[in-house]
């Protein structure tokens, strides 16, 4: 297995896709891990936090969508999880550049 930490941090980064398209931010994270896991040392660690921190975040969108009729609720929830989406994946692409482990919070081990 060889280090590479540039791939580690565009991994994070590319979950920035989604203000460009509605599926990438999900998809290239997903191909790299998949095709990268075994060869690039903390990559499957990496990974496994990438995609188990996106699958919480579609989970908690779906709680959202029917707290929308109480009081508005809903509409904070998509404003929060939209923070963490833009923010969470830059400090983590900062910590894998630090050889730090990944941290998503509120992120379910689906993986």
């Amino acid at each position: 297995m060889k280090e590479n930490k540039q791939l580690l941090v565009i991994t994070h980064l590319s979950q920035l896709l989604d203000l460009v398209t509605l599926v990438g931010g999900f998809l290239v994270p997903l191909f790299i891990w998949i095709t990268n896991k075994d060869k690039v040392f903390e990559m499957d660690a990496h990974g496994k936090s990438i995609l188990n921190f996106r699958l919480s975040m579609i989970f908690y969108m779906i709680i959202c969508v029917p707290l929308i009729l109480f009081f508005g609720l809903g509409l904070l929830g998509f404003l929060i999880i939209g923070l963490f989406y833009l923010i969470f994946p830059i400090i983590n692409a900062v910590k894998a550049s630090n050889n730090e482990p990944p941290n998503y919070p509120f992120s379910l081990k689906i993986l």
